[in-house]
């Protein structure tokens, strides 16, 4: 095997039942007995779980704002584009458009603000978080027309409104998802391709259902089969999941930024970041790839050590691609 080869290759051992430490595979039999009790998201209308979230009820907990948060609106497709706005301290050295996770149909930009703002110091840098419009009330192309206009508008105005014009994207599960579609519409629509990184988290790459996805079954560990049916059913007919723009595993990926695809093992959605991996890299763009034992969906949004890990390589990514970007720029 070539040195090339060698830092591509995934260890099969990752994938074992012994790989998941201890502590992990505690807190799965918790969160499994938990969500074991309770119904499961798509036996109730999106409307009551929304509520829920707001009120803090369910395994996420109590919302926790942060009061360096700021709201603005830009103008969108939809109307008036809400923008969650987090500025560190020193200034901004870049921006981060962040685009939250919930299937396309739960979520909101103020459900993540510690960890915005915590990539806010981290990075410094500006993090714009984007309140799309949500399905089923708003079907595609709602949610990815919303995230290509934040996105454009940043592209615009982000050197006036934050002293920074260099560019990162990332999101969590739906968020992964229209983060790729963003970078795909900048390029093909807007001749765009200065991103410094894309940081994609759990992504859903392809919305027929890759084989982990499809065969995962009723599982309750936080997303199962049965739920993720009814998230794509809410946001796309099935006469357009092979379209590029709804699943960009079919999509042309050339000159894309670099990125981190993030996953556990204990996802349904494992091959979709498996999968577009390999993707990635085989379009020639730079790649890596962090597979997580024992970790759920949403693994990393939990106060675990694995959560915790995750999380420090996400950060560490996401510095070094700017650091070198910035460089470049310099240069």
């Amino acid at each position: 095997m070539t040195a090339a080869a060698e830092r591509t290759a995934l260890d099969p051992a990752l994938f074992r039942p012994e790989a998941i430490d201890p502590e992990t595979a505690a807190f799965v039999a918790e969160l499994e007995r938990t969500l074991a009790q309770l119904p499961p998201t798509h036996t109730l209308p999106p409307e009551v779980t929304r509520q829920a979230r707001e009120e803090g009820r369910g395994i996420w907990g109590p919302l926790q704002l942060v009061e360096e948060a700021r709201t603005m609106t830009i103008p969108g497709p939809g109307g008036d584009l809400p923008l969650r706005v987090f500025i560190p301290p020193e200034g901004a050295r870049a921006v981060y458009l962040h685009i939250h996770g919930g299937g396309w149909v739960l979520g909101r930009a103020h459900h993540q603000d510690p960890r915005n703002w915590h990539l806010a110091r981290r990075l410094r840098a500006a993090v714009v978080s984007v309140d799309y419009r949500l399905a089923p009330e708003h079907p595609y192309p709602a949610a990815p027309d919303d995230c290509e206009a934040a996105a454009l508008w940043v592209l615009e105005h982000g050197k006036q409104e934050f002293g920074a014009d260099a560019f990162l994207i990332g999101g969590e599960s739906a968020g992964a998802h229209l983060s790729v579609v963003t970078l795909l519409r900048l390029r093909d629509r807007h001749g765009y391709r200065g991103t410094a990184a894309a940081n994609l988290v759990y992504g859903v790459y392809d919305l027929r259902l890759t084989p982990s996805a499809a065969n995962w079954g009723e599982r309750p560990l936080v997303l199962t089969t049965q739920t993720m049916r009814w998230f794509v059913d809410h946001f796309v007919p099935p006469e357009r999941r092979t379209d590029p723009d709804v699943s960009p595993i079919f999509a042309d990926l050339s000159g894309m930024p670099p990125a981190l695809f993030t996953v556990g093992t204990l996802d349904p959605l494992l091959d979709d970041s498996l999968f577009m991996y390999a993707r990635w890299i085989a379009a020639g763009n730079e790649a890596e790839i962090a597979v997580w034992p024992g970790g759920v969906h949403g693994f990393n949004a939990f106060p675990t050590p694995l959560g915790r890990r995750a999380n420090e390589r996400i950060d560490a990514f996401l510095a070094a691609k700017l650091e070198l970007a910035l460089a470049s720029g310099a240069s």
